[in-house]
C-alpha cells in the first residue's frame, strides 16, 4: 500500500488525519533524503578510492538493493513498477561488474553526483524550508487565534471588527501556505520517479562505454535500458500533465475553497473549545470535534495543532439539545451549550467564529436547512451522440488521414480557441452537418481540426467512456496481468450504450492510424494515451486522488488502441460468475477505504410543509399517469435488453445514483435476478428513448393497494441519504425515512417503495432494509 494522497480540501479543515498524513509524507521525504545523501557519498568512495573499488561497489549495490519506491496511490503502472525494480536491476549489474574486475570509473561525478545533489538541495530542499514556513504559520495563526478568542465581548465593537478582520487575513494566509506545502511535498514525491533514477541510469551507460570487459554485460542490458527510458520518459510525460492539473485545483482551491470542500461523512466537523471545570476555575480545551445527525453522536478528540498530538482520550456522547449561549451570560464569544443524554450537566462549547458557530447550531438542532450541493462538472454544450455528432467526427478523421497523418506533434499541438470555435460552429450547423461531403476546407490547420475533435468529445454531457464505469476502467488497468487487463476492458467496452461504443470503435480505429505512422509524426500509442486518457475517461470528482489516477487512464486508451480489434470486432468471453468476481476483488475491497466517488454525490436536507408535500405529489401522479402509458413497453423492451449484462455487472462499480427514463416499469416477476441479492450497475447517463407504445401499467400505487405475499419480497427500509428527485417516478426523501413495500424494480440500481401513501422508485444504494 503507496502513501496516502493529500487532499487540497483538507488543508481548510486541518484534521489529526491530515496532519497524520501529512506525516507519513514527511517521513518519505526525510527517508529519501537520507538515503540521496548516503548514495552520493558512496559514489564519491566509489570514484575516488580504487583500491577500495571491489568493497564501496558491493556497498552501494546493496544500497540500491535495498531501497524501495512509495507510490501515491493503490497501484502502480508498468513503467513506475519498471522503475521501481530498476534499483535491483542496477545492483545486479554492479555485482557483475565487481565479478569481472573491472577498474575503470570515468566520468561518474557529472552524470551522477551532481544531478542527485541539485535535486536533494533544489527539490527536498525546497520542500524543508516549505515545512519551515509550515510549522511557523501554523504557531503564529493558533496563537492569534487564541488570543482573538480570548477577547472579553464587552470591547467596542470596533475592536471586535479590526480583530475578527485580522484574524480572517491571518487564517487565510495559513491556509494558503499550507496549500502551496501539501502541492510541494506531493511534488517532489513524484519527481523523485524519474529525477531520481535518471542519473543512475547515465552513471551506468557511462560505465559500459570506458569498460571493455563489461561488453558483454552491457549489450544484455540493453533491452531493459530501451524499457527502463521509455518508462522514465512516460512517467516524466504524465507527471507533466498530473502537476498541471494537480496545480489547476490548487489555484481553484486559493479562489473558492467552500466549493471544493470533500464530502464528509459527517454532518458536522471542526475544531471547537471545550469548557472544563478544574481544580483552580475553569479551562478552555481544544478539541476536534465531529457530529452525526442520524446518530446524533458528537464525538471530542482533544488535539493541539502546535504540538501535533492528542492531549486525552476520546469522548462520545449522544446529543439532548443544543442552545446558543447568549453573548451577556459568558465573557467568551461564540459560545454554545449542549446537553447529552448519558453524560450530566452542560457542556459548554466555543466555536471558532460567529459563521462556524451558525453551522455547528444548524446541523445540532436541524432548525435550519443544511444544503450540500455537487455542483454538475459536465459541459453543458450542445453536443451529442447523433447523427450530427458522427459527421463532426468523421469529417475531422477524414481531414487528418488524407492530409496530415504525417504531422509531428498530432493531437498534442492545440490550435487556436478562437479558430477552433469557429470550425466547431461550421461542422454543427444542421444545415451543413447532413451534407455527404466529408471533406473538410483546406484553409483549415490541421491542429484546428485536431483541437475540433477533442473539443466535441469534451463538449459531450458525460464522457464518451461514461462516469458509471471509471472506476471499473481504472481497476481493470490496475491489474497485474497484461492479458487479464484486456480481457477486463474487452468486457466493459460492450457494455457501454451502442452509440458510446460506435464512437469509441471509431476513434480507436483512427488513433490506431496515427500510431502506425509515429515515425513521422512522433505520436506513439503511450503520446496518444496521454492527450485523450482525460478527455475520454475523466472522473466525475475532481480530487488529488482521481489526478494520480490519470496515468491509468492513459493506459486504458493504450490498451484499447493497440487491441481495437479484438475489443470491438470480436464478442467479449464469458465474464467470470458474481461469486469468482467477489472472491477475486474482496482483498482489495476489503482493505480499502472508500474513495469520495464511492459515496452519494449529493444531500439535500429538505423540510417540506404539508401542503406543499400534498401539492408536489398530484403533480407527481398525474404527469406519471401520462408518461407511463406511452413508455412502459420501450422500458421492458430495453430492460430485457439489459438483463442479460445484469449477471455479469461489476461489484466493485460506484456508488452512483443511477440515471433512468422518466418512466416506472411493472413490477418483476418473483424469479426476476433483479433482486437486492444481485448485483446492480448504473443505467446510461443519457436518458432511453421512449416509445409511443401504450401500456396499461401505472407506477404510482395506493398503498393499501399493495399486497403482500409469499412470493415478493415486501419489506421495510430506511434511508441511510438523503435524496432529491430528479424524475416524477422517483421519491424525494431525508436521512432516516422509513418506507414500506420496499421490493424489487425492474430498473437497475433502483427499488419500489411506498412514503405516505406515494409509490415511486428508491435508489439501492440509499437505503438499508429493516
Amino acid at each position: 500500500m503507496g502513501l496516502p494522497a493529500l487532499e487540497f480540501s483538507d488543508c481548510c479543515l486541518d484534521s489529526p488525519h491530515f496532519r497524520e498524513t501529512l506525516k507519513s509524507h514527511e517521513a518519505e521525504l526525510d527517508k529519501t533524503n537520507k538515503f540521496i545523501k548516503e548514495l552520493i557519498k558512496d559514489g564519491k568512495s566509489l570514484i575516488s578510492a580504487l583500491k577500495n573499488l571491489s568493497s564501496a561497489k558491493r556497498k552501494f549495490a546493496d544500497s540500491l538493493n535495498e531501497f524501495k519506491f512509495q507510490c501515491i496511490g493503490d497501484a502502480e503502472t508498468d513503467d513506475e513498477m519498471c522503475i521501481a525494480r530498476s534499483l535491483q536491476e542496477f545492483a545486479t549489474v554492479l555485482r557483475n561488474l565487481e565479478d569481472e574486475r573491472i577498474l575503470m570509473i570515468e566520468n561518474a561525478s557529472e552524470v551522477l553526483i551532481t544531478p542527485l545533489e541539485k535535486f536533494r538541495k533544489e527539490q527536498i530542499g525546497a520542500a524543508k524550508e516549505a515545512k519551515k514556513k509550515y510549522d511557523k504559520e501554523t504557531e503564529k495563526y493558533c496563537g492569534i487565534l487564541e488570543k482573538h478568542l480570548n477577547l472579553s465581548s464587552k470591547k467596542k465593537e470596533s475592536q471586535l471588527q479590526e480583530a475578527d478582520s485580522q484574524v480572517d487575513l491571518v487564517r487565510q494566509h495559513f491556509y494558503e501556505v499550507s496549500l502551496e506545502y501539501v502541492f510541494k511535498v506531493q511534488e517532489v514525491q513524484e519527481r523523485k520517479m524519474f529525477e531520481f533514477v535518471e542519473p543512475l541510469l547515465a552513471f551506468l551507460q557511462g560505465l559500459f562505454t570506458f569498460y571493455h570487459h563489461g561488453y558483454e554485460l552491457a549489450k544484455d542490458f540493453s533491452d531493459f535500458k530501451t524499457q527502463l527510458t521509455i518508462s522514465i520518459q512516460n512517467t516524466r510525460n504524465r507527471f507533466e500533465g498530473t502537476r498541471s492539473e494537480v496545480e489547476s485545483l490548487m489555484k481553484k482551491m486559493k479562489e473558492n475553497p467552500l466549493e471544493h470542500k470533500t464530502i464528509s461523512p459527517y454532518t458536522m466537523e471542526g475544531y471547537l473549545y471545550v469548557q472544563e471545570k478544574r481544580h483552580f476555575g475553569t479551562s478552555w480545551v481544544k478539541h476536534y470535534c465531529t457530529y452525526q445527525r442520524d446518530s446524533k453522536q458528537i464525538t471530542m478528540v482533544p488535539f493541539d495543532q502546535k504540538s501535533g498530538g492528542k492531549g486525552g482520550e476520546d469522548e462520545s456522547v449522544t446529543l439532548k439539545s443544543c442552545t446558543r449561549r447568549k453573548t451577556d451570560s459568558i465573557e467568551k464569544r461564540f459560545c454554545f451549550d449542549v446537553e447529552a443524554v448519558d453524560r450530566p450537566g452542560v457542556i459548554t462549547m466555543q466555536a471558532l467564529s460567529e459563521e462556524d458557530r451558525r453551522l455547528w447550531m444548524e446541523a445540532m438542532d436541524g432548525r435550519e436547512p443544511v444544503y450540500n450541493s455537487n455542483k454538475d462538472s459536465q459541459n453543458e454544450g450542445m453536443a451529442q451522440l447523433d447523427s450530427i455528432g458522427f459527421s463532426v467526427i468523421r469529417k475531422c478523421i477524414h481531414a487528418v488521414e488524407t492530409r496530415g497523418i504525417n504531422e509531428q506533434g498530432l493531437y498534442r499541438i492545440v490550435g487556436v480557441n478562437s479558430r477552433v470555435q469557429k470550425l466547431l460552429s461550421v461542422l454543427m450547423d444542421p444545415k451543413t452537418a447532413s451534407e455527404t461531403e466529408t471533406d473538410i476546407c483546406a484553409e483549415w490547420e490541421i491542429k484546428t481540426i485536431t483541437s475540433a475533435l477533442k473539443t466535441y468529445l469534451r463538449m459531450l454531457p458525460g464522457p464518451l467512456m461514461m462516469y458509471q464505469f471509471q472506476r471499473s476502467f481504472i481497476k481493470a488497468a490496475k491489474l497485474e496481468n497484461q492479458e487479464t487487463r484486456v480481457s477486463e476492458i474487452h468486457s466493459l467496452v460492450h457494455r457501454l450504450p451502442e452509440k458510446n461504443r460506435q464512437m469509441l470503435q471509431l476513434l480507436m480505429n483512427h488513433l490506431a492510424n496515427v500510431a502506425n505512422n509515429h515515425k513521422q509524426n512522433l505520436m506513439t500509442v503511450a503520446n496518444l494515451g496521454v492527450v485523450f486518457g482525460p478527455t475520454l475517461l475523466r472522473p466525475q470528482e475532481e480530487t488529488v486522488a482521481a489526478i494520480m489516477d490519470i496515468k491509468f487512464q492513459n493506459i486504458v486508451i493504450e490498451i484499447l488502441i493497440e487491441n481495437h480489434e479484438k475489443i470491438f470486432n470480436t464478442v467479449p468471453d464469458a465474464p467470470l460468475s458474481n461469486a469468482q468476481l467477489h472472491l477475486s476483488r474482496k482483498k482489495s475491497s476489503d482493505s480499502k477505504p472508500p474513495s469520495c466517488s464511492e459515496r452519494p454525490l449529493t444531500l439535500f436536507h429538505t423540510v417540506q410543509s404539508t401542503e406543499k408535500q400534498e401539492q408536489r405529489n398530484s403533480i407527481i401522479n398525474s404527469s406519471l399517469e401520462s408518461v407511463v402509458s406511452s413508455n412502459a413497453n420501450s422500458i421492458l423492451n430495453s430492460s430485457s435488453s439489459l438483463q442479460p449484462n445484469m449477471n455479469s455487472s461489476d461489484p466493485d462499480l460506484d456508488v452512483v445514483k443511477p440515471t433512468r427514463p422518466n418512466s416506472l416499469p411493472p413490477n418483476p416477476s418473483p424469479t426476476s435476478p433483479l433482486s437486492p441479492s444481485w448485483p446492480m450497475f448504473s443505467a446510461p447517463s443519457s436518458p432511453m428513448p421512449t416509445s409511443s407504445t401504450s401500456s396499461d401499467s401505472s407506477p404510482v400505487r395506493p398503498e393499501e393497494e399493495v399486497r403482500e405475499d409469499s412470493s415478493t419480497p415486501f419489506r421495510k427500509a430506511k434511508a441511510l441519504y438523503a435524496c432529491k428527485a430528479e424524475h416524477d417516478s422517483e421519491l424525494s426523501f431525508t436521512a432516516g425515512t422509513v418506507f414500506n413495500n420496499v421490493h424489487p424494480s425492474q430498473e437497475p440500481g433502483w427499488l419500489e417503495g411506498t412514503l405516505n401513501g406515494k409509490t415511486g422508485l428508491i435508489p439501492e444504494n440509499y437505503v438499508e432494509f429493516l
